[in-house]
């Protein structure tokens, strides 16, 4: 894949640091971050959106959070956001056989190490992000069972993060960073 447009020759000097940073972070020029150069109120809306992302905390730790973020990417058939998102998650406890079983080679009730809340995590983020929206009867009773209300909310903007970054990179035509050879798994 190819991007559709070129980035601007110019990066508006505000948007210097940022790009630097992210840069050092990923070791990667990200041309997401080079392209929202062109508009840069989406650049600072995307920025901020990045940094007030879900964070672990309590019940919520960053495995769970890292399975939504890969659950996401693969529902929204992005390959760029996969690679971001699937980095290091050796490191979070991800095996081999549950990155499978979230690229659909196999049934994810059929992995013994996803845990029920992991499970429900799982199937929440994919119905957020398939198209049409639709929840099966009883789906939220059962969410509530494993979850409360403010985790919920830390689940649905997760995957709703991953959502506007796949269709901002698709619309784009961006292709995946190179990120794969750094995946272990």
């Amino acid at each position: 894949m190819e991007n559709f447009i070129s980035p601007p020759d110019k990066t508006p000097f505000f948007l210097r640091l940022p790009i630097w940073i992210s840069r050092k972070m990923t070791g990667k020029d990200l041309l997401p971050a080079k392209m929202l150069a062109w508009y840069p109120r989406a650049a600072v809306g995307s920025g901020v959106l990045e940094v007030m992302a879900a964070h672990p905390e309590k019940k919520i730790d960053e495995r769970i959070l890292k399975l939504v973020r890969i659950q996401a990417s693969l529902t929204a058939s992005c390959a760029f956001c996969f690679e971001m998102n699937s980095i290091h998650a050796e490191e979070e406890g991800i095996s081999l056989e549950e990155l499978q079983a979230l690229q659909g080679r196999t049934s994810i009730d059929g992995i013994a190490t996803f845990s029920q809340r992991e499970k429900l995590a799982l199937e929440y983020a994919r119905l957020i992000t398939s198209t049409p929206l639709l929840f099966p009867p009883g789906f939220f009773h059962e969410l509530l069972q494993n979850f409360n209300e403010r985790e919920i909310v830390l689940l649905a903007s997760t995957a709703a993060q991953v959502n506007y970054w796949a269709r901002l990179i698709q619309a784009l035509g961006i292709p995946p960073a190179g990120f794969t050879d750094q995946c272990k798994i």
